[in-house]
């Protein structure tokens, strides 16, 4: 791709507060083509309310929305006109959608009207099992969201045969796909900063910042606190951990759940310490780096960015033989128990602490250091995946026999065009 053109990435998934991986990806995405090629970028993403903020050849765009009800962090966009009104001004090349609701038809049908648009999927979670059928079979029971499920697969199954490419975050997920009759599928590694996320931001002051006097390990945890994180395994985990162990826990970030665990740990009088959501990305790793161990209870992750995070601070890791986490966590790296066995969970978290969890922690960060890295994350997306999208694209062009639209659509010099509340 020699030449410059606009790409835009397309995402509910992003909060500004208490977001994981999506708010990440972004960031380090406008840093590569800021720093590394002479392409546009254009985020769009819910929002307060609609705005528009243009600095250079970087472009974010909120859409107003409302927030998520019991995530009050995150927002949905509905607002799907709005949306199709930016994609009209800017006009790019290429849309990437992160989320499986409402937005990907947005960009279909855009794309419909504007056939020399290239549209690339990222396919983070399986929505049918994960978003569908657990919350629907704890609801309504098992047979009703099996059923639900199968709906949903097919949703998926005409929504992605739409886009010219996809990518998951590992070859499970591709398998996944495959299943479901979706096979222009690639994988991409995401990767960790491991210049800011590193052992020597260690604090020896930490805990007496935090108010814990324990002496033992002292156990981190960094992502939303919710239902879908599972962060009160967590807490059923501590209190399952012997009291001569001395063990503190650090529960980082905010969500629906934070509340309740909060007061069931001061009303039980546990060592546990919520300094909410860090948008400082040093200050999240001296928080990583000055813990002993990380532990996850996720059931579903689907590349688990905060557990190489935690690795690249050095520390070794204890969770939930589920998702990602078998990949992320090998068996030199950490330790991980069957899934909701919390008692489990804690005899590992004590095994880990009485081993050589140094040792650990130092393969940890070397394995992330190694393997793992947002250069390479953003060289494959825009020297492999982007171009086979472009390729894709034209291709059906050529089949439909439509070569009535050109590219290179000019570019707006000002957001004007747009309804009152653009700023």
């Amino acid at each position: 791709m020699s030449e410059a053109k606009l790409f835009c990435d397309l995402t509910q998934s992003y909060a500004p507060q208490g977001g994981g991986g999506i708010g990440t990806y972004l960031r380090e995405k406008r840093d590569y083509v800021l720093q590394h090629t002479d392409h546009r970028l254009l985020q769009i993403v819910p929002g307060p309310e609609d705005r528009i903020v243009e600095n250079g050849r970087h472009i974010w765009v909120e859409i107003g929305a409302q927030p998520v009800r019991g995530s009050p962090n995150y927002r949905f966009i509905l607002r799907t006109r709005a949306v199709r009104e930016v994609l009209e001004l800017y006009h790019p090349d290429m849309i990437e959608s992160q989320c499986p609701w409402v937005l990907p038809w947005t960009a279909i049908n855009y794309r419909r009207a504007f056939p020399e648009t290239a549209l690339v999927a990222g396919y983070h979670t399986d929505f049918p099992n994960t978003h569908v059928y657990r919350v629907g079979s704890e609801l309504f029971g098992h047979f009703l969201a099996r059923a639900l499920r199968r709906l949903v697969t097919g949703y998926a199954e005409i929504t992605y045969s739409e886009f010219d490419r996809i990518y998951t975050l590992g070859e499970d997920m591709r398998d996944l796909l495959a299943s479901y009759r979706i096979d222009h599928v690639d994988v991409l590694a995401l990767g960790v900063d491991a210049e800011t996320f590193r052992p020597e931001r260690r604090d020896p002051d930490i805990r007496q910042q935090l108010g814990l006097a324990q002496t033992g390990p002292l156990l981190a945890y960094a992502g939303r606190l919710d239902n879908e994180k599972r962060a009160d395994r967590l807490l059923a985990m501590f209190r399952e951990l012997p009291r001569d162990l001395d063990a503190a826990l650090l529960l980082i970030g905010d969500g629906k759940l934070r509340a309740s665990l909060e007061e069931q740990a001061l009303a039980e009088g546990l060592a546990v310490a919520f300094p909410g959501y860090i948008s400082d990305r040093k200050e999240l790793a001296r928080l990583l780096a000055s813990s002993d161990i990380y532990v996850s209870a996720m059931a579903d992750e689907t590349f688990g960015l905060s557990v190489l995070e935690a690795q690249a601070c050095g520390l070794p890791v204890v969770g939930f033989a589920a998702g990602a986490m078998v990949q992320r966590v090998l068996e030199p790296l950490g330790i991980l128990v069957e899934l909701d066995d919390v008692a489990a969970m804690a005899r590992a978290v004590e095994q880990v602490w009485r081993q050589d969890h140094d040792a650990m922690g130092a393969r940890a960060r070397a394995h992330v250091v190694e393997r793992f890295g947002w250069q390479a994350t953003f060289e494959r997306l825009f020297g492999t995946i982007y171009p086979r999208a472009f390729a894709a694209a034209e291709a059906r062009r050529q089949a439909a026999g439509w070569f009535g639209r050109r590219p290179g659509v000019p570019v707006p010099t000002s957001p004007r065009g747009l309804g009152a509340g653009w700023s």
